[in-house]
């Protein structure tokens, strides 16, 4: 008897969430994504064109600077030059602007990393791909969103993330 009301407890949630994920996929395939390039750096990365809009330029390197209406959300794209040739890790241990113990998120590989951390509210989430060559680039997004609203973000972030790409030649 047990097991068949934790089966019809698990059916009723299925049941319930559903209607929520099917809202959270039809939010994604209704976004317009455009893509956006740093051709200086060949840098190319997709954004939701219609919750950011250009705000200005970006706090560091060349790119742009992406604001949601009301102010709560920011996007920067941008790239710089990796004339020292550095790592991944080097860069943050230079250019981290939070102790590493309030990092929720780290991941740390050969030609890029991803740190996020959830704090005063605030979501902030950062990607950088190291690409290498004489031409040595780093193309970054950097994004801030509110916390209460991460559910409806993750799917954002994650494209946002896997597209952030070197331009082809």
């Amino acid at each position: 008897m047990t097991k068949y009301y934790l089966r019809l407890a698990a059916t009723i949630t299925l049941l319930a969430l559903a209607p929520d994920a099917e809202a959270r996929v039809r939010e994604q395939s209704s976004v317009d994504w455009r893509t956006f390039e740093v051709p200086a750096f060949g840098t190319r990365v997709q954004y939701p064109a219609d919750i950011f809009t250009p705000a200005g330029e970006p706090e560091m390197g060349v790119g742009q600077r992406f604001e949601r209406a009301d102010g709560r959300a920011v996007l920067s794209i941008y790239a710089r030059p990796n004339k020292a040739g550095g790592t991944p890790r080097a860069y943050l241990r230079k250019h981290l602007r939070v102790d590493p113990s309030e990092l929720d998120y780290v991941r740390i590989a050969r030609s890029f990393f991803a740190v996020s951390s959830e704090r005063g509210g605030i979501i902030l989430y950062s990607r950088c791909n190291f690409s290498g060559g004489a031409r040595g680039v780093i193309h970054c997004f950097d994004m801030k969103y509110p916390q209460e609203e991460k559910r409806s973000w993750d799917a954002l972030v994650t494209r946002i993330s896997l597209s952030l790409r070197p331009l082809e030649s």
